[in-house]
């Protein structure tokens, strides 16, 4: 059988990451609801701090600590406590206070974009399915002769270059229906939908199991 090259490999992880990209996920909610409630500007943010969140795992990965993670199940526990109840955490709040319309003010507070982008950030980082995620499909696209952990790094930065852009596509799909978006109930509901998906895959991440 023929050596995967470089390229061969890309060409491959792109593939398989685009699949897994568009697959609907706690992201992909977190991004769908602050761009339908808070408008584009925010939606990037959260996005952004989604992205930063899986970087940070994959060069935690590239640099072996994702070994730890793997290897340890105190460490795997732990992390996956704090990323469970901090999804639920979200959920309930957004239950029991969802907002009555959306934010329409076009010069948002620096402050609340940051909040959004800590809250995308936070959610990525707690979750330790990322690191085993990465730990475990990185290295079946790692071709011989070049460094694991550079090339492993790369894979991670396209994997969040892909996230980027598909945040951005339903960004861009979301905006147009601000009007619709914008209705008081339509907000309401959406909060407490949002809080109950939340509240879903944060279960489901305190119940899984390396």
């Amino acid at each position: 059988m023929p050596a995967v090259t470089v390229f061969g490999a890309i060409a491959a992880f792109l593939v398989a990451a685009t699949l897994l990209t568009i697959t609907p996920g706690v992201d992909t909610a977190m991004v769908l609801r602050t761009a339908a409630s808070d408008g584009a500007r925010r939606a990037v943010a959260a996005g952004v701090g989604i992205c930063l969140g899986c970087l940070v795992w994959g060069a935690a990965v590239a640099l072996g600590l994702g070994a730890v993670l793997a290897a340890s199940p105190l460490a795997f526990t732990l992390i996956k406590a704090a990323g469970a109840a901090y999804l639920v955490w979200l959920g309930i709040g957004l239950l029991r206070a969802p907002r009555r319309g959306m934010d329409m003010a076009g010069g948002a507070a620096a402050g609340n974009d940051w909040r959004v982008l800590r809250r995308g950030l936070l959610t990525n980082l707690l979750n330790p399915k990322v690191g085993v995620f990465y730990i475990t499909f990185l290295p079946q696209f790692v071709p011989a002769g070049v460094s694991v952990a550079g090339f492993s790094f790369l894979l991670a930065a396209l994997h969040v270059a892909l996230s980027l852009v598909w945040f951005g596509v339903l960004i861009a799909a979301t905006v147009p229906l601000g009007r619709w978006l914008a209705r008081p109930g339509v907000v309401t509901v959406m909060d407490r939908l949002t809080g109950l998906v939340f509240i879903g895959f944060g279960v489901r991440l305190a119940l899984v199991r390396r």
